[in-house]
Order: C-alpha cells, then sequence, then structure tokens
C-alpha cells in the first residue's frame, strides 16, 4: 500500500515516518512540496501521486498565534485540508485527516461524543471546525480523528517543557482545571495508518475520537512526569484564570473513543505507558 502524508517535521509527521508498517511505502511531502498556505498546490500534490490513501498531518497548531492571525491560520487549518479531500474525491482515494478536542467548548464533565454539538472557544478551534466540515462538504471517503494533548520525544510539548522546567526549579505551578487525554503522538500514528488501511479495504468512514487514558488534569499529568523522571520539583495545582493565554482552553477535554473502537478496533492507549517509552526516549529515566 503507498500513502502520501502531509507534513514531515510536526510530531506526529514524524512518528509516521518512523512507524511506517513493512508492507506501507509512505511519501511524506516537505512544505516545499506542498505548501499548506497554497490549498491550490495540495490539491495538485495529490493528484501527481500514485498512492492508495492520503493522510493529512499537518496543520497550524501555534494556538495562540492564530488569535491574531485567523485568517492565516484558516488558510492552512480549513482551506488546504478541503482542497486535499477534494482531490481524494475526484481520484476516489480515500482521505485521513486529524483534527481536535478544541472544536469543542470544554462544557461539563462528561467525554465528547463525535457527534455532540461543536463550540470552539478561539480561533484555532473554529479553523479547525472549519476543516472538518470543507472535508465532509466534498463527499470523499475520509476518517477526521478527534485527538488531544499531543505529546512525543520531538518538536515542543508539555512533556519536554516540564522536563526543562522540573530541572530548574523546586516547584512548578500547573493548571488543574483542565482535564483531557495525554496522546502519545506515535499512538496517533498507529491510529492513523489503521484508519487508512480501513478505509482502503472497504471500511465506512466518519469522525472518530482518539485519545489516551486515563484522563487527567495538567497538573496531574505534570506530576506523573515528574515522578517517573525522576525528578523532585513540586507540582501546585492553580486555575485556568491564574495562568491567562491569548487563547481561551477548553476545561474538559475528555473524549469518547468507544466509535473508532467499533470501527476499527483501536483501543484508547495508555499514556502511561507512551509515557515511559518517551522519557526513555529522552534518556529522562
Amino acid at each position: 500500500m503507498r500513502i502520501l502524508v502531509f507534513g514531515q517535521t510536526g510530531q506526529v509527521a514524524r512518528e509516521l515516518a518512523r512507524r511506517t508498517p513493512p508492507d506501507v511505502t509512505l511519501i511524506a511531502l516537505r512544505r516545499t512540496e506542498a505548501d499548506l498556505s497554497s490549498p491550490g498546490q495540495c490539491a495538485a500534490a495529490v493528484h501527481a501521486h500514485d498512492v492508495d490513501a492520503v493522510i493529512n498531518a499537518a496543520a497550524w497548531t501555534a494556538v495562540d498565534r492564530a488569535e491574531a492571525e485567523e485568517a492565516a491560520a484558516h488558510v492552512v487549518n480549513a482551506d488546504a485540508p478541503g482542497a486535499m479531500a477534494a482531490a481524494c474525491a475526484e481520484t476516489a482515494r480515500p482521505f485521513v485527516h486529524v483534527s481536535t478536542d478544541y472544536v469543542f467548548d470544554g462544557s461539563g464533565v462528561l467525554p465528547f461524543r463525535p457527534d455532540d454539538p461543536t463550540g470552539p472557544l478561539g480561533a484555532y478551534g473554529r479553523t479547525k471546525l472549519a476543516g472538518e466540515q470543507a472535508v465532509r462538504a466534498v463527499g470523499g471517503t475520509h476518517v477526521i480523528l478527534r485527538t488531544s494533548w499531543v505529546v512525543s520525544a520531538h518538536g515542543s510539548n508539555f512533556v519536554k517543557t516540564m522536563l526543562r522546567l522540573g530541572a530548574e526549579r523546586e516547584s512548578l505551578n500547573v493548571v488543574a482545571d483542565q482535564v483531557g487525554g495525554p496522546t502519545a503522538a506515535a499512538a496517533i500514528a498507529d491510529a492513523l495508518f489503521c484508519c487508512a488501511r480501513g478505509l482502503v479495504d472497504g471500511a465506512a468512514g466518519g469522525t472518530h475520537h482518539f485519545s489516551g487514558a486515563p484522563d487527567v488534569s495538567w497538573a496531574d499529568f505534570a506530576r506523573a512526569i515528574m515522578a517517573r523522571a525522576g525528578l523532585r520539583a513540586g507540582v501546585n495545582d492553580i486555575p485556568t484564570s491564574a495562568y491567562p493565554t491569548p487563547a481561551r482552553r477548553p476545561l474538559n477535554s475528555r473524549l469518547d473513543g468507544a466509535s473508532l473502537k467499533a470501527a476499527f478496533g483501536i483501543d484508547r492507549p495508555d499514556w502511561r505507558k507512551d509515557l515511559d517509552r518517551i522519557l526513555a526516549e529522552l534518556g529522562a529515566t
């Protein structure tokens, strides 16, 4: 099977390259080959490659910067995926697209299901929701995989930030009223390959959720990082209101993964095991 991937340097894109199954040929496009700020170029790239499926692992992920640059983020997160999906539909190729918990408003305490009403709190969430809508609108075979709290041994993410600060300070203040599922980029990559293979084999598409288990607050996740890395820094719980950011973060990022399990047999991964693997790769254990 041949799979075209948009993205090379992001956390998920890098894991797709590292975890490519033996029977898959992966063609990963650099920004110079397919710039997401040029949707037409993205569509042309789909038409130019003889592949069985397409995965979009690239996005505008600068959540706070999107508040000031929403138009630019919209092109990358909405117009480009829409163009990719349209090209896939025209060539009868399945399309797998990564989305986010930020399409929801973060209310309540129950895990969000794929068919729950959306209500993004900021520009990033709005652009990602628009991307979902654009993918669905073209009518091609697709999977939209919403995920949350992505971590890995590379790129910028919460685990690496906590390791750095935990080694520098005696205590850290970490938000305790935001709850969700930390999700290893490696686990997301495996899920994307599974979805792509399933679609090629005739599985029905749709929108599904994928996040690590069990759900945890950022503060408790930080404590787990400190404990597993052998760092002594204490973690002080603070409310979101004490750590203001340009973009509002959802308090509830819990995602219900039951539909993904039913459709593709994919369970929620245990983030604690994935965290141990990340720490080992970073030499932090």
